[in-house]
């Protein structure tokens, strides 16, 4: 082993050899802050590489902390991957199969679990599994959070908030920086009264349409000349409707708001270090789906936001707890959102619920340096459309599914806000039910499954992700029994989600 490779085995093992430690510690909780950005994908970071991009916050969280190297969302897009990062579930085990479609109220989020180990857990942006409204039965506060500001979707400058699940209001200034100032206000309050906190801290940036401040947007002023010819389609802030423009134009917006975020992420770990709380606090970020498609530039991995490629799944993924992480170190084990709930809740000494979980437990496995995952990483995209044609029944009342907060981008027929659904699953379950993109990494080997429109069929595609991280070369003609494992693998999975959806775990 090389030196720079021992080094950082000692040091994992050492940091995950004081969190076993420090878990089991209720004198010295650690307080815990889980942050995410909208549609930031994994290329978009200076750190890992990017030619323009301005993140110096999250390169020194990259650089001083711990880089998840192979972090996954749990779903190529946003609602899902919230709903699984929440609950360490899959989020088609809870109906969220799609954007504005919501999870369940039977769920056990990670502020419950946090709620019984003491912490007074705050949400702040984005909450997109629900209306955030006081009557809703999956808000914020319904969920096991005591205090939120929250956005049913997405949002931009001066954005409109509910606190609490009251009427929405306008704030004025960039969303970013709000949104940081009101988790200071938040956690200088419990710190006050003697508690731990726990927060989650949902961004609305980038996600489209793109607005900048003008000393953010200077960063960018020669990217619109230099990306001219091509035209991307997006969210217009002027009429809220579809619009084509520039991709020079749109990345110089877009860039901006990333800066921006990283701004703000960087204010609220210079108030923790000037607080004396940054030590024994858990700072953690990720994206929750890959770079959207009016975003992409250029990068390593194939596909983009709503794709099972890498390109959609695979996102930034840094944290720090200086008390427990003195050192930084590279972890390449390959971790996903579901992991958050069972890993803290293991820092928190805490059970997990009592019911199936698709994400792990990853302190034990870092103390032991496993370097790969001891179980699959499984995504799926639901077959929405097949089981609308059903007229399902919905599970929650679709009055208390209405959403309440504006936004620039509206639905086709014109609304502002964004209503939410789920549905009960018909049974007997059939065969459509299995169906639909989905893909499973075992190892260092990924297949995806899914339908070809030209031959009318699902075909299967391997890749051998160590060699092959773009996803260039299918291997799959020429490794059939691995392709046929993995496929029982997945349909196995399968089997327990489709049992799940049916409410089956919610008597356990």
């Amino acid at each position: 082993m090389k030196p720079h490779s021992l080094l950082c085995a000692l040091v994992v093992l050492s940091t995950t050899l004081f969190l076993r430690e420090f878990s089991h510690s209720a004198d010295s909780q650690p307080n815990i802050i889980l942050m995410m950005g909208d549609d930031h994908g994994w290329e978009e970071t200076g750190y890992n590489g990017h030619p323009y991009l301005k993140t110096p916050v999250l390169d020194e969280m990259a650089a001083t902390g711990v880089r998840l190297e192979h972090f996954y969302s749990t779903h190529p897009s946003c609602s899902p991957t919230r709903a699984g990062f929440l609950t360490g579930r899959h989020p088609n085990r809870m109906g969220t199969f799609i954007p504005n479609m919501s999870f369940r109220p039977e769920e056990i989020t990670i502020a419950h679990l946090a709620k019984q180990a003491g912490y007074q857990c705050g949400h702040f942006g984005k909450w997109h599994v629900g209306p955030v409204r006081k009557d809703s039965p999956v808000s914020p506060l319904a969920m096991g959070f005591d205090e939120s500001l929250a956005h049913d979707n997405f949002f931009d400058l001066n954005p409109t908030f509910s606190r609490n699940g009251e009427a929405p209001e306008v704030f004025k200034g960039e969303s970013s920086a709000i949104l940081a100032d009101e988790t200071i206000r938040y956690i200088d309050k419990v710190h006050a009264e003697g508690k731990p906190f726990f927060v989650v801290l949902w961004f609305g940036s980038p996600h489209e349409p793109y607005q900048g401040l003008p000393e953010d947007l200077a960063l960018y002023d020669a990217l619109p000349a230099k990306y001219a010819d091509r035209k991307v389609r997006l969210t217009s802030t002027e009429t809220g409707l579809q619009v084509e423009r520039p991709l020079g134009e749109v990345l110089r917006e877009r860039y901006a708001e990333i800066t921006a975020m990283d701004r703000a992420i960087g204010t609220l770990r210079t108030h923790l270090k000037d607080s004396g709380l940054r030590d024994n606090t858990i700072v953690f970020y990720c994206g929750d789906n890959g770079t959207s498609a009016d975003g992409l530039l250029k990068s390593p991995h194939r596909g983009k936001k709503a794709d099972h490629y890498e390109g959609g799944v695979r996102v930034p993924g840094v944290f720090e707890w200086p008390a427990r992480v003195p050192e930084p170190t590279t972890v390449t084990l390959r971790a996903s959102t579901s992991d958050i709930l069972p890993t803290l809740a293991d820092i928190m000494d805490v059970p997990v619920p009592n019911r199936l979980l698709d994400g792990i437990d990853l302190v034990p496995l870092l103390s032991k340096q496993v370097s790969q995952r001891p179980s699959p990483l499984f995504f799926w995209s639901f077959n929405l459309p097949a089981l609308v044609k059903q007229n399902p029944e919905p599970y929650i009342d679709p009055e208390l599914q209405k959403g309440t907060t504006p936004l620039l981008k509206l639905t086709p027929d014109g609304l502002a806000t964004r209503n939410f659904k789920n549905f009960r699953l018909p049974l007997p379950i059939t065969k459509v039910d299995y169906t639909g993109t989905r893909a499973v990494i075992d190892g260092d080997y990924k297949l995806i499954i899914l339908r070809d429109k030209k031959v009318g069929k699902e075909i299967r595609e391997l890749y051998n992700l160590e060699a092959d991280p773009g996803e260039t070369t299918d291997l799959a003609a020429k490794n059939p029994d691995l392709v046929k494992s993995l496929d029982q693998k997945m349909h196995s999975w399968q089997d327990s989600v489709l049992n799940s959806l049916t409410g089956a775990d919610y008597s356990k």
